[in-house]
């Protein structure tokens, strides 16, 4: 398949994740991505307000064609919503957690993003009253999982500090959201949190996965941290918009990728030696 966008070490696929065949299966080494949420939210081409039974097999069906494309010791950390409340209250966390153990992922752990900017309104329901009280949990989850084995296969070359480590160990994780407007996204996630997952997850060179890439962050963390990226994405109108962002980042920081190559070519080269 043609794709559309291929600069540097990423590259974008405007393509259906669930349909395409774009990506070779057993070829990936960590998925990084955040799916529709099944809460409304409006993407262009795709209908986010389907009921919450269509949206739990929508997830079904490319949480088991990721699983495909990872290898055996392949891992996915899935940005979702702990819940949501409209048009009725779904424990969203949980069930798409339940839906990718049944496809085969194995459950590693979960983390917790505060993002310190969500409304602090506390008040629902009945106020004062345990009449029909509600409440919002004002965090969203990454859903950590992997295919067959935790343990990697081989030992690479890591870039995350000793300071991140014991930082990103914690996990409850404390960064700021995305600005909507200012990406030009209607859900967009800030690069701190795919930076954060590649780093812990992964090692350099690794090949890295967003089966929605939306407006390309993820592969934009992948040109930080000297990672292959790989973005799918339905939508043509995000495909340009990540095209835009990921040519922007390559002209802005010239000699980041020059040096970006060089740890590249060292890791594969330590990788040969092994």
């Amino acid at each position: 398949m043609k794709s559309f966008l291929k600069l540097e070490n990423v590259v974008v696929y405007n393509a259906d994740i669930i349909e395409t065949h774009a990506v070779k299966p057993n070829s990936v080494d960590l998925i990084v991505t955040s799916p529709p949420y099944g809460i409304g939210i409006k993407y262009g081409s795709y209908d986010d307000s389907i009921p919450y039974e269509k949206y739990l097999e929508f997830s079904r069906k490319w949480l088991r064609k990721c699983y495909k494309l990872a290898k055996s010791d392949g891992r996915l950390c899935l940005n979702i919503a702990l819940d949501k409340n409209k048009p009725s209250k779904q424990s969203v966390c949980a069930d798409i957690t339940a839906v990718a153990k049944s496809v085969g992922w194995k459950y590693e752990g979960t983390v917790i993003w505060n993002e310190q900017n969500i409304s602090r309104r506390t008040a629902w329901g009945t106020y004062a009253s345990a009449w029909v009280p509600h409440i919002i949990t004002p965090v969203e989850v990454i859903i950590v999982m992997y295919k067959r084995v935790w343990k990697k296969a081989h030992r690479g070359t890591s870039d995350i500090t000793k300071k991140e480590f014991k930082k990103w160990t914690n996990g409850v994780w404390e960064f700021s959201g995305a600005s909507k407007k200012k990406i030009g996204h209607p859900a967009p996630f800030p690069v701190e949190l795919p930076r954060r997952c590649i780093k812990f997850y992964s090692y350099v060179t690794d090949t890295v996965l967003d089966p929605f890439c939306g407006s390309g962050t993820t592969l934009l963390a992948c040109l930080e941290t000297g990672r292959t990226g790989i973005g799918v994405e339905i939508n043509k109108e995000y495909c340009k918009l990540a095209a835009r962002r990921i040519r922007g980042y390559v002209k802005s920081n010239p000699l980041t990728m020059i040096r970006k190559y060089f740890v590249q070519e060292e890791s594969r080269r330590m990788s040969l030696l092994q």
